[in-house]
């Protein structure tokens, strides 16, 4: 396709299904859907062609989004996975976008490739558990500190930024709770640094995706993704993104490349192909559906409280309003639902495990199952299950509860989703 194409007049979603209508990696014309390259080494034409591919690898004064790259062995680039960043640049609006084998891996890479031994990160409490994992055991032994901060505090956050501070990283909304923190407020308060040498601001996007929320236009520096949630959207494959500036790109490739982490073409297919694609017609279902079981639970008797952005009782509501829009500017709170039941601890921890039990042996439109933004509605127990890493205390004081339960809302029908939920509860009433 031609390089002229004039892409400014098309939608965003038109974007996700086509990218930006040329790939300098492939080749494509007579393909209406992208290839799939299945050879981890490429045949050389020569010695010196070889040489020159490996001069061109990383290299600042090569542009590999202008002039097709040399290809020459998987872990360094393939045309597949190169297509699918393009398109998820495009999607978060950033410069460039490097994709890993996993979310964590992106996000190991994210944080390693702005610290070193004695430097300091800050990071919100509540995070993904094997994120917490990450920043609470291995990044310590490499010589990290890290100091966790409500990020929702802004002199909180002013009084810990210090010059050993190189990075802050959050979640909005977080996992599990589904706190939405307010992105411009700690952009200005990192930008009241007077240091030229300021944090960068890292934000996993994994809960809203780019359909509902793009943080790099509130001012992030780097955006990461698990591609296994809902990206990708049929649980099939795992992938993860970092989304970030331009000058970033050859040392996040450098990285991926000595650390070994790069995703398969085979992985990066089925988003390219079928996850982006899609995303905004499955969120949109799903969000639908969201909003109804999220009011149902809200009416329960048998529940405490029920968190969720597109509900007016959610704690930060307002910035939720005001951050989570999708490309044409409506509100879109996501499909993630997080609520708790009433009661001392020891019993809601039983009622939950009846639900729990109950669901996994008799609902079909719940599936007990971590993970998340997954076509099927899937239900999970953090406390024991995503969020095992944290000790008890550090549950508490990020603000999970432990007879908290998450669900990722799929694309089942609302009623079959409530009408599995009613039972459950039935069951957890009945066996309280």
């Amino acid at each position: 396709m031609s390089k002229k194409k004039d892409r400014a007049g098309y939608h965003n979603e038109t974007r996700f299904i086509h990218g930006d209508f040329y790939s300098p990696h492939w080749d494509y014309r007579d393909h209406m859907t992208p290839p799939i390259s299945s050879s981890a080494a490429f045949r050389l034409e020569s010695a010196e062609r070889g040489a020159e591919g490996f001069i061109e690898f990383a290299n600042p004064d090569f542009d590999r989004h202008r002039k097709p790259p040399i290809l020459i062995y998987e872990r360094l680039d393939e045309p597949s996975r190169s297509m699918l960043e393009e398109n998820l640049a495009i999607a978060e609006g950033g410069e460039c976008a490097v994709a890993f084998t996993t979310g964590m891996a992106a996000i190991t890479a994210s944080i390693l490739s702005f610290v070193k031994a004695g430097d300091s990160i800050i990071a919100h409490p509540t995070l993904y558990g094997c994120t917490f994992s990450l920043f609470s055991l291995w990044l310590p032994r490499f010589g990290v500190n890290v100091k966790w901060v409500d990020l929702k505090d802004e002199k909180a956050l002013t009084a810990a930024l210090d010059p050993r501070v190189k990075v802050v990283y959050t979640e909005t909304p977080s996992n599990p709770i589904l706190e939405i923190i307010d992105l411009g407020k700690v952009r200005q308060a990192i930008d009241r640094i007077k240091s030229k040498d300021r944090p960068v601001l890292i934000v996993d996007n994994t809960f809203a995706t780019p359909f509902c929320q793009r943080p790099l236009s509130f001012g992030a520096d780097v955006v990461v993704h698990s591609l296994t949630k809902n990206i990708g959207g049929f649980g099939t494959d795992m992938g993860g993104i970092w989304i970030g500036p331009r000058k970033m790109e050859n040392e996040m490739l450098m990285f991926r490349k000595d650390f070994g982490a790069p995703l398969s073409a085979k992985n990066s297919w089925q988003p390219l192909v079928y996850g982006l694609p899609t995303l905004h017609i499955r969120l949109r279902r799903q969000m639908e559906t969201s909003v109804k079981v999220a009011e149902f639970l809200e009416s329960h008797s048998l529940v405490e409280k029920v968190v969720y952005p597109g509900l007016k009782s959610h704690p930060q509501h307002a910035t939720a309003r005001k951050q989570m829009r999708d490309p044409d500017g409506n509100f879109a709170p996501g499909s993630m639902i997080y609520f708790v039941l009433k009661g001392r601890l020891d019993i809601a921890q039983k009622a939950g495990r009846l639900m729990m039990n109950h669901i996994a042996e008799n609902a079909l439109a719940l599936t007990l199952a971590v993970s998340l933004g997954n076509v099927r509605t899937l239900i999970e127990h953090p406390s024991s299950m995503t969020h095992a890493p944290l000790p008890l205390d550090a549950q508490l004081k990020a603000g999970i509860d432990p007879g908290g339960i998450r669900i990722s809302v799929g694309l089942e029908k609302a009623e079959d989703v409530i009408r599995d939920l009613e039972e459950a509860f039935a069951v957890a009433k009945k066996g309280g």
